[in-house]
């Protein structure tokens, strides 16, 4: 039986600074260095300049906002924090309404499951 062997490329320092070395300097952009030299991997060379601390050659991300945009997101936050308040509440509301439900049905001597059954039967009944 043959066993399928992976090629794994290991790269030496010296060849990895190269590689940055070039992108410091203007030469070519981490993603010409990767074709030009057949690097593989996509977020490599990133992962050596992060590694090797020259995170100043690596690409800026600037995010651009219309005026309203921010104060969108903000009133968009809210307005899902108090729906998650809301969801909430009504949850213990509804344990609440159920325990006492549960209470009444015991009190009088009845099985809530069936209390429920029968309620339910007369609504799908009446639709």
């Amino acid at each position: 039986m043959k066993v399928k062997r992976s090629l794994v490329i290991r790269y030496s320092e010296a060849f990895k600074h190269q590689v940055i070395k070039e992108i410091e300097e203007g030469h070519c952009s981490s993603a010409q260095a990767q074709k030009k030299y057949g690097i593989k991997g996509c977020n490599t060379i990133h992962y050596w300049m992060k590694r090797m601390g020259k995170l100043d050659a690596l690409p800026k991300m600037i995010r651009v906002e219309k005026p309203d945009e921010k104060s969108r997101i903000k009133e968009l936050e809210r307005q899902v924090r108090q729906l998650k308040n809301s969801l909430a509440e009504t949850q213990v509301r509804y344990l609440m309404a159920e325990s006492q439900f549960e209470i009444m049905c015991e009190q009088q001597g009845l099985d809530p499951q069936e209390v429920k059954k029968k309620l339910q039967q007369k609504d799908s009944s009446e639709q």
